[in-house]
This record gives structure tokens, C-alpha cells and sequence, in this order.
């Protein structure tokens, strides 16, 4: 009996044939025994689409490392999942019924909505699943854990209920970046700040029982109507003679005082200001020193509130053709001149990012950030390369800001607390405890309550990555997180060291009282012709299976 070789390799039936092999002998299962472990958990994908050439380079960095220790003698383990990505995977799942479907999400409860989004996690979780076999990695399959599994969503909520017990997590109202599109509140570092051209508008305010004015120049005429100050530097010579006096606000003729302030810059534009607190944090700020009123004059999709009083229900940026319009017709707009700036776009949607004010849900992060520092500056943890990325780490901790982690969606884990008609709340597993609280807390036993409708940010469950795939949060000192934890090595990329990296240090170090891995190792970015980085949202990334299928996992890898 012969045999002859194809001339030319054929990767597809080789590739197939040996990984579903090493899949039947279970070469890549891994239990806790006598020998090392090794372990390394991967950065879960997102069930929003495709694994994209960033995933690539990640992956196969990954197997590298994972079969060189497993050749070595250590049992190595690497486990596989993916992140339910609320913003994201809810934004697609909206597009998907409103086109396929024709149905809005507010025509649906929350249960029929969370059934849909399970169906597009299966859908495209399935993909991602494929492609990393695909690829050939050599993932423990019989570990797999995605971030709404019923054990990892319980871990999340008893976090945030411990973490609320220990008086690091509060409700208030903050002003916070709003994205218009998706409805809901975002992190600081949720946001991209890019340079862009704008303009500025000079524009007249007639001071009271004066026949002069004081020109303001704004970057944002659509907000005028929310303007409940003027204000000028105290040291500033040319406006001294307004103490004391009042200006009309444009657009709505609202008397308004005139305030002096430091914080002015009597260099920026004609060094006056218009106090703007709902829509500008400087402007928030100003306006709690000074006991201003605050009018918020956006609805939660950027359309014109009725607190307008005028372009009631038109879109923020037709607003603003539409006042400057109205402004030159009333000869009170001077002249407009271009102006470089500073716009913050949603990170998700990609939409202008509006600041605004909310009751949101925040994390105290001061402690937490401390720690993680430590463990990175004391080595505990390793940075490779140190000399890029090391700086970034510590700017972002040194700097850090309380964490927003309450979202306006239905995609998630909802938050634990519970209300009674009157806004009383307390935070509790479920509603049979949050009852027992009440009548503690409030001396209340027939309460009637109704859970948040906020769910948490995306990084509150994948910070426990490293623990919860091995049930460290659900059952604390099980044989797996005793044996696996801490992990061996992160890949990861440079782009989420502080949304993920810095905070998986601090569930760990929280949580665990221990680093979650000895080394983190940041790859390359991935771009484009253009130097852009590759992503699904700029679809400027092959297509990996089609890669595979033409020249072979290996080439695809190696490349």
C-alpha cells in the first residue's frame, strides 16, 4: 500500500486533524497534582463580533508561553472565556432587533431584552470560541467561564455588596460623562479625548440698567440657556466697575449675577466667562463655590430639554446652528473665529461624550489604587517592557479617580439595592434580605421594594478575572484557586492598563491579599497602513478565519 504527499502542504486537513487529536487525548485538561502549575488566564474578547489581529498576537504570545512550560514539566493550565461587554454587546443587540426585528428595546421588558442578548452571546461567543481553536491554542476547554455565568455573577454581587459594607462604594450625584447615544454613564477612562477643530463665538450679554455690554466667547452657544453667571477674574483691570451688577442672558433674557473668580483666564477669549454648571465640570465646580443654580438644559439623549425654553427637542448640534443663528438676527453674535480643542468621545459608540450631572454609583479608589501601586513599585508584580509602561501605571494610580460603575442598561449585573417609594434603599443580596435590612435599618417590615434598574460597569466583574474562573470570590480556598492562584503571567494589551490591569492588582490584592500574576506582559499594537490600531469598531482588521483558510494557523501565527 502507497501513499504520496500532496507537492504542496495543505494546512487545512493537517491543522484540523491534530487539534481535534490533542482535544480527544486531553492533552491541554489541567487538575491540580504534585508538579508546578503554570497558569494563564486569557483576556476574555468581547461577544460583540470576531476576534480581530490584536486577538491574534495576543493568543499565540499566550500559546508560546503555555506550551513551552507544558514541555517543561509544569502543568500548565490556560483558561479560556469571554466578557459579556455591557455597552457594547448591548448596543448590537438594540441595532440587531430595531433591523432585524423591527422591535425597540423599550417595547420589550427587561427579561424578553436579557433573552435576545443571550442569544447574541451564544451566537458570536460560539464564533470566538471557533476562532480560538482555529488558531490552535491550547486552552483547557473544560474551563471555560464567561463573565454572566450564574457563579461569576453571583461573585460580582457579593464584591459589591462587601465593598458597599466597607463604606468603599456610595450613591451621589456627581457630574459624570454621559454618552448620548448609548444613554448611559461612562468612567473617565471610558472616554478619548482628541484634538479637534472647533470654533469660538463671541457673543454680547447686555448688563442691567447699563447701556453697555460684556462680550463672552464660548465654545458652545447651544448651552447659553443653562448659563446662570458671568464671571471675570477679580484681578482683571478692564471689568472691574461690574461688582455688583447683573447681565441678561441671551436666548432666554434671564438676569444673571456677575462673578469674580480666580479661576479665570484673563487671557483666554475676551476674559469672561459664562457659568454653564450642568454641562462643564469647571462650571460645576464654580457654581457649588458660589451657590449658583444649576439648569440642565440636555435630555439623556442630547436633545434639548425643556429647561431649555428654547430648540426644545432639537439635537445638540442643530441647536447650536440654530442659536448662532438667532444670535446674529438679534446682532448679538461679534464674530466667530477657529479654535483648536479638546473633545472627549464614548470609547463604545464613539458619540460625543457630554458632561453631566447624575446620581451614580461610585467606588472609593484611593486605598485600592495604593495597594495595587505597591505591588507593581515594590516588585510583586513584573512589567514587561518596564521602561514603556511602568510610568503609564503609576500616572494613572498616582492620579486616580473615584470609579463610576453604574451604567443605564439592562446587559449585566444588576446593581444589589433595593427602594421603597420614598428613595430609601439598602443593599442586599436579594430581596428577602433587603427586606430583613429595612426593617433593621428602617423599622419597616412591609416594605415594598424594587430593585435598582442600573447594572455594573464591565470591568466590576472582569477586575475578578484571575479569581472567580477559579471560584476564588463564590468558594474561597477550593482546590483550584489554591493550587492556580496566583497566576503565572498576563498578556494583555497596552491600551487597558488601568481599565483592567491595574484593577485586576487591586480585586487581588483586596480579595486574595496576594498579586494575581508574578508577570505582566504588554505585546505590540496591531495597526494599520495608516498607523491606526486595528479594531472591529474601524474594520480596518483582516478577516482571521479567512487568513487561516488560506495559508494555515502557523503562517497566520508566525506572521
Amino acid at each position: 500500500m502507497s501513499t504520496s504527499l500532496s507537492k504542496n502542504f495543505e494546512p487545512q486537513s493537517v491543522e484540523e486533524k491534530w487539534y481535534q487529536h490533542w482535544l480527544d487525548k486531553g492533552y491541554f485538561n489541567s487538575t491540580p497534582d504534585h508538579r508546578k502549575p503554570f497558569t494563564i488566564v486569557i483576556p476574555p474578547p468581547n461577544v460583540t463580533g470576531v476576534l480581530h489581529m490584536g486577538h491574534t498576537l495576543n493568543e499565540t504570545v499566550q500559546d508560546v508561553l503555555v506550551r513551552k512550560a507544558r514541555m517543561s514539566g509544569f502543568n500548565a493550565c490556560w483558561v479560556p472565556g469571554s466578557d459579556h461587554a455591557s455597552i457594547a454587546t448591548e448596543a448590537k443587540v438594540v441595532q440587531m432587533l430595531e433591523k432585524e426585528k423591527g422591535i425597540s428595546k423599550h417595547q420589550l421588558t427587561r427579561e424578553d431584552f436579557l433573552k435576545h442578548a443571550f442569544e447574541w452571546k451564544d451566537k458570536y461567543g460560539g464564533i470566538i470560541y471557533h476562532q480560538i481553536k482555529k488558531l490552535g491554542c491550547s486552552v483547557d476547554w473544560n474551563r471555560v467561564n464567561f463573565t454572566m455565568d450564574d457563579h461569576y455573577y453571583e461573585a460580582v454581587i457579593k464584591v459589591f455588596v462587601d465593598l458597599y459594607n466597607k463604606d468603599m462604594i456610595y450613591r451621589g450625584a456627581r457630574m459624570i460623562n454621559w454618552d448620548p447615544q448609548a444613554k448611559t454613564a461612562l468612567s473617565d477612562e471610558e472616554v478619548e479625548y482628541k484634538n479637534v477643530q472647533g470654533k469660538l463665538y463671541y457673543v454680547k450679554y447686555k448688563v442691567i440698567d447699563s447701556d453697555e455690554f460684556i462680550t463672552i466667547a464660548t465654545q458652545r452657544p447651544e448651552t447659553i440657556m443653562g448659563d446662570t453667571a458671568v464671571c471675570v477674574n477679580p484681578n482683571d483691570e478692564r471689568y472691574q466697575n461690574l461688582k455688583g451688577k447683573r447681565v441678561i442672558v441671551p436666548l432666554v433674557n434671564r438676569e444673571v449675577p456677575i462673578i469674580f473668580d480666580e479661576y479665570v483666564d484673563p487671557e483666554f477669549g475676551t476674559g469672561v466667562l459664562k457659568v454653564t454648571p450642568a454641562h462643564d465640570i469647571n462650571d460645576y465646580n464654580l457654581g457649588l463655590k458660589h451657590h449658583l443654580p444649576t439648569i440642565d438644559t440636555l435630555n439623556e439623549d442630547g436633545t434639548l430639554s425643556e429647561a431649555a425654553q428654547v430648540f426644545v427637542g432639537m439635537d445638540r448640534f442643530e441647536a447650536r446652528k440654530a442659536a448662532i443663528e438667532k444670535l446674529r438676527e438679534e446682532g448679538l453674535l461679534i464674530k466667530e473665529e477657529e479654535y483648536q480643542t479638546r473633545l472627549g468621545f464614548s470609547q463604545r459608540t464613539s458619540a460625543v461624550v457630554e458632561p453631566r450631572i447624575s446620581t451614580q454609583w461610585f467606588v472609593k479608589m484611593r486605598e485600592l489604587a495604593d495597594k495595587a501601586l505597591i505591588a507593581v513599585t515594590g516588585g510583586e508584580v513584573k512589567i514587561h517592557p518596564e521602561e514603556r509602561f511602568l510610568a503609564t501605571y503609576k500616572y494613572w494610580l498616582e492620579n486616580v479617580k473615584d470609579w463610576c460603575i453604574s451604567r443605564q442598561l439592562w446587559w449585566g449585573q444588576r446593581i444589589p439595592a433595593w427602594y421603597d417609594a420614598d428613595g430609601k434603599f439598602v443593599v442586599a443580596v436579594t430581596e428577602e434580605e433587603a427586606k430583613q435590612k429595612f426593617n433593621e435599618q428602617y423599622g419597616v417590615t412591609d416594605a415594598q421594594l424594587s430593585q435598582e434598574e442600573d447594572v455594573l460597569d464591565t470591568w466590576f466583574s472582569s477586575w475578578l478575572w484571575p479569581i472567580e474562573v477559579f471560584n476564588g470570590i463564590t468558594r474561597p480556598n477550593n482546590p483550584d484557586i489554591n493550587y492556580y492562584y496566583p497566576t503565572s503571567v498576563l498578556v494583555t494589551g497596552q491600551d487597558i492598563i488601568f481599565f483592567w490591569v491595574a484593577r485586576m492588582i487591586m480585586a487581588g490584592e483586596e480579595y486574595m491579599h496576594e498579586k494575581p500574576f508574578e508577570h505582566v506582559y504588554f505585546t505590540g499594537m496591531v495597526r494599520d497602513k495608516q498607523g491606526r490600531k486595528m479594531s472591529k469598531s474601524l474594520g480596518n482588521s483582516p478577516d482571521l478565519l479567512d487568513l487561516v483558510d488560506r495559508f494555515g494557523a502557523d503562517a497566520v501565527r508566525f506572521g
